[in-house]
Order: structure tokens, then C-alpha cells, then sequence
């Protein structure tokens, strides 16, 4: 159960149901599409992406992520021996990508392989 763990909202106008805000911004979030086309049925566009702003400044995106894991993983549901890496995310080191060091002139040398018999 997550609803613990979503920010109460501000006083002033009364909260929109939590679920529906949850469902509209993983609706937005998995389709790519605007905000301002987020069907009806999850509220008002500007409401929704008000909430996912504001949670996302707060850490609350984060503790859900946590609190997700950490109960998947209690029930046997996480196999963490598969890893995904990828390399659109993951920035490679200067050296990794062939910089020159220092003394050197000459363009980085590379292993030639096994030696072709």
C-alpha cells in the first residue's frame, strides 16, 4: 500500500483522489504524451502534473520507488541477478573513451587480439 507514503496536499481546495492522480501521471508517463492530452478521466491535466511535480521535488517519487522494491523483494519477486545497463544513461570515463594522457603524442594504442596463426 502506497497511499502512506504520498505527500498530503496543501490546504485550501479538497484533494483530489490519490489513485486517480497516481494512475494519470503513470498513463503520461508511459505513453509520452503531453500533459495537456491526459484523458478526462484522471482530472484536470494541470492538476496531475502539478502533483508530479511537486512529488518529484519532495522525494516522494523516490520513497515509492523504495518502499516498491523493498516489498517485491520481500515477496521473492526481484531476481537480482539480472542487470540492465544502458549505455544511453551511463557516461564513460574521459580514459575510456580514448583521451590522450599526458607524455604521450602518439594516438592510444590498442590490443591487436589473439595472434592470427
Amino acid at each position: 500500500m502506497i497511499a502512506p507514503l504520498l505527500v498530503p496536499g496543501r490546504m485550501g481546495r479538497p484533494v483530489r483522489d490519490r489513485r486517480q492522480v497516481v494512475n494519470g501521471i503513470l498513463w503520461k508517463l508511459s505513453t509520452g504524451a503531453a500533459w495537456r492530452d491526459l484523458p478526462e478521466r484522471y482530472g484536470p491535466w494541470k492538476t496531475v502534473y502539478e502533483r508530479f511535480r511537486h512529488w518529484s521535488a519532495d522525494g516522494t517519487w523516490e520513497r515509492l520507488l523504495a518502499h516498491v522494491q523493498q516489498h517485491s523483494d520481500a515477496v521473492g519477486e526481484v531476481d537480482w541477478t539480472l542487470v540492465c545497463v544502458d549505455s544511453t544513461t551511463v557516461r564513460a570515463h574521459q580514459h575510456a573513451a580514448g583521451a590522450r594522457k599526458r607524455g604521450r603524442s602518439g594516438p592510444v594504442r590498442r590490443s591487436a587480439g589473439p595472434a592470427a596463426g
